[in-house]
C-alpha cells in the first residue's frame, strides 16, 4: 500500500495550487477563448472563480473534514467508543469535459487531493488550449508521483481505462459514462458518473414570464449552451405560449443583440463535429427565432423551436447547445407524458408562483437537482449535492461531499477492556430470553 500524503502536505500543496491558479488566470481566461470563444465574464463566473473558491473553502475546511468522527456508541457494545475515519482511496483518475475544460477537471482534483489521493488527470482533447495551461499550473504546483496530467484523444482514455484505478471520476455524456462503467466493474472499482440528460423547464400559468423569460435565456445562452444543466426544452402553458416567446425573444436580443455573431459575450460550439450535430436538430424544424450559422466560425444563433414532434432528433437526444424546443400544454397530464417520456434528467427548472404546484412536481419527478424560477444557479451553492440520477449520472459532489466522495469512510469501535459482559458468548443455554429482553430494551 502507497504512503497516505499527510494532512499538512495536502494543505499546502492546496494553498501552491491557489497560488499559481491565481498567478495564471489571465493564461486561463486566454486559452478558454482560443478554444471556443468563452467570453472573460463567463471564463471568471464559472471557471476560474469556482475553482478558487472551492479552494479556498477547501483550505479552510479541510483540517475539520479529515478529523475523525465520534459517532454515538452502541450499548450493546458498551464500553466503547466509535469513529468513523476517511481514507483516501489511493490512486483516482480523473477524466473531464471539454464544455467547461477549467471548473470539471480541477475541482474535483482539488477534492480528490485534499483528501489523500494521488491523481492522475485527463483533461479533454477538444479544449488543448486549456489542457496546456492546465499541465503547465499541475508541474508547478505538484511532484509527479502526486498528480500527473495526461493529454491526448479518446484512445488515450481508453487506455487508461484499461489500468486499474482506486477510483473514478468521470463528467461527460451517458454513451462514454457508460464506456466507463463497464471497464470501472472489471476491477470492481467505485466511480462517481457526473452525466446529462434532457432537463425540462416548466411555465405555468402563474409564472412571472418576463422574469422566468430573463433568467431562461441566461440559464441557455451561457456557454452557448453547452451546459449539462441548462434547460433542454420549455414546456409552457398553452395561455401563457406566446407572450413567453415574445419575452424571450426580447432577452435574447438584449443580451446578445439582434446579430449575436457580433456579440463578444457569447462563445461558440466547440467543433465541427459538434456543430453539424446542432444543425441537424435543425431539419424540418419550425423556427421562431434564430437558426442561423457560420461553418467558418462554428456559429449557431439562439434558436427557439416551434413544438417540434417528439420523435423528432430535437426530442431524442440531449440538445447541448443553443437551440430551446418550446412545448405547450393545457393540462398537467400533459407534462407528465412528456417528462416520463425521457430518462431521469440532470435538472428540473419549474417558474411558477403556484406553492402547491412546486410540491406536486418535486415530488413526482425524481431527476438530479434544480431551482424554482431560476435556472442553473443551483450548482452555486457549495452546500448542495450536484450530481444525477439513474442516467443522468450516480453519486454528488460539491463542497464538503466533494471530500467526501474520494474518501473511504472507515468505521472503527474502540472496546474499553475494564469491562467484558459474558452474555454474548457460547455457550448460549438459558441465555435466549435475556437477550430479547435486552434487544427489545435498546
Amino acid at each position: 500500500m502507497n504512503k497516505i500524503i499527510d494532512l499538512k502536505q495536502r494543505k499546502e500543496s492546496l494553498k501552491k495550487l491557489l497560488y499559481v491558479i491565481t498567478k495564471y488566470e489571465e493564461e486561463i481566461i486566454k486559452a478558454l477563448y482560443n478554444d471556443f470563444k468563452k467570453p472573460a465574464f463567463e471564463a471568471v463566473l464559472t471557471e476560474t472563480n469556482y475553482v478558487i473558491s472551492d479552494l479556498k473553502e477547501t483550505i479552510k475546511n479541510i483540517n475539520s473534514w479529515a478529523k475523525p468522527k465520534k459517532v454515538s456508541a452502541s450499548l450493546l457494545n458498551f464500553p466503547s467508543s466509535d469513529y468513523v475515519y476517511s481514507e483516501p482511496y489511493g490512486h483516482v483518475l480523473i477524466l473531464s469535459p471539454w464544455n467547461y475544460p477549467f471548473q470539471l477537471a480541477l475541482c474535483p482534483l482539488v477534492a480528490a487531493v485534499a483528501a489523500g489521493n494521488k491523481v492522475t488527470l485527463k483533461p479533454s482533447e477538444l479544449t488543448p488550449h486549456t489542457a496546456a495551461i492546465i499541465s503547465k499550473i499541475i508541474i508547478e504546483t505538484f511532484p509527479v508521483k502526486e498528480v500527473v496530467v495526461v493529454t491526448g484523444d479518446a484512445t488515450v482514455a481508453t487506455e487508461l481505462l484499461k489500468k486499474r484505478w482506486d477510483y473514478i471520476f468521470f463528467t461527460g455524456s451517458v454513451a462514454v459514462g457508460k464506456i466507463v462503467a463497464k471497464a470501472a466493474a472489471e476491477n470492481l472499482t467505485p466511480v462517481t458518473l457526473e452525466l446529462g440528460g434532457k432537463s425540462p423547464c416548466i411555465v405555468d400559468e402563474t409564472a412571472n414570464l418576463e422574469l422566468s423569460a430573463r433568467r431562461i435565456v441566461w440559464g441557455k445562452i451561457i456557454n452557448a449552451g453547452q451546459t449539462c444543466v441548462a434547460p433542454d426544452y420549455i414546456l409552457v402553458h398553452h395561455k401563457m405560449k406566446d407572450t413567453l416567446v415574445k419575452f424571450l425573444i426580447l432577452e435574447i436580443e438584449k443580451a446578445l443583440g439582434t446579430n449575436p455573431e457580433e456579440s463578444p459575450d457569447y462563445a461558440r460550439i466547440i467543433n465541427l463535429k459538434n456543430w453539424e450535430r446542432q444543425l441537424s436538430l435543425l431539419e424540418n424544424q419550425k423556427t421562431l427565432l434564430g437558426g442561423k450559422s457560420n461553418k467558418e466560425s462554428l456559429y449557431l444563433a439562439p434558436t427557439l423551436l416551434d413544438e417540434p414532434k417528439m420523435d423528432s432528433k430535437v426530442m431524442q437526444e440531449e440538445i447541448f447547445g443553443p437551440i430551446l424546443p418550446i412545448l405547450s400544454y393545457k393540462t398537467k397530464a400533459d407534462i407528465e407524458k412528456i417528462i416520463l417520456s425521457f430518462e431521469k434528467p440532470l435538472s428540473l427548472y419549474l417558474f411558477t408562483q403556484n406553492k402547491s404546484f412546486v410540491d406536486e412536481v418535486l415530488q413526482k419527478y425524481s431527476f438530479g437537482g434544480g431551482c424554482i424560477n431560476d435556472t442553473v444557479i443551483h450548482l452555486v451553492n457549495n452546500k448542495l449535492p450536484f450530481g444525477g440520477v439513474g442516467n443522468s449520472g450516480m453519486g454528488a459532489y460539491h463542497g464538503k461531499l466533494s471530500f467526501d466522495i474520494f474518501s473511504h469512510k472507515k468505521a472503527i469501535v474502540k472496546r474499553g477492556t475494564w469491562l467484558d459482559l459474558p452474555l454474548r458468548y457460547a455457550p448460549y443455554k438459558d441465555k435466549l430470553q435475556t437477550i430479547q429482553k435486552l434487544l427489545k430494551w435498546i
